[in-house]
């Protein structure tokens, strides 16, 4: 008997050949498709380097546009709040803090324009805060550092190098 008769007789009286013979067809046919698989490009989150901001350049991550980062200072940490469009963007209630130090405006719970420090001029100390104040400061903080990214350090003009 020959090699092809006894390959063929193989064949035909074993059922598991069947088997075999197909999964060998469909991985050959797999390694030699000439449509590739359509795998998802990663996509990597959008990195921000921890670095210091002064008033005037927190400033610039208002929310203005839609592109734009809301970021915002509370007890000298800066917090990506950009997530919370809806409340630190421009049209919500928190708004007048997007790109600002809202320490004393939250330690105040008053969302007032006269809260905010001018931006040329030194960080608020905020030392004239009452316990209560201090407290609700305190509270806010604790919100921002467990729901916000922090993204940097508020300081002076002076102080940057």
């Amino acid at each position: 008997m020959s090699l092809q008769e006894t390959f063929l007789t193989q064949f035909q009286e074993n059922p598991l050949n069947w088997f075999l013979s197909g999964f060998l067809i469909y991985v050959i046919y797999s390694y030699l498709s000439p449509v590739p698989y359509n795998l998802p490009t990663a996509k990597h989150t959008e990195t921000t380097v921890f670095r210091e901001y002064t008033p005037k350049q927190l400033r610039e991550f208002d929310g203005r546009t839609q592109q734009t980062k809301i970021y915002m200072g509370v007890c000298g940490n800066v917090y990506d709040v950009t997530k919370g469009r809806n409340f630190y963007g421009p049209d919500g209630p928190y708004g007048n803090f997007a790109g600002r130090d809202a320490s004393r405006g939250l330690a105040k719970n008053s969302f007032d324009v006269d809260m905010l420090t001018p931006i040329d001029q030194p960080l608020d100390t905020l030392e004239d805060l009452t316990r209560e104040e201090i407290e609700s400061l305190n509270d806010w903080h604790s919100h921002f550092n467990v729901k916000y990214q922090l993204v940097g350090k508020l300081v002076n003009d002076r102080d940057v190098f």
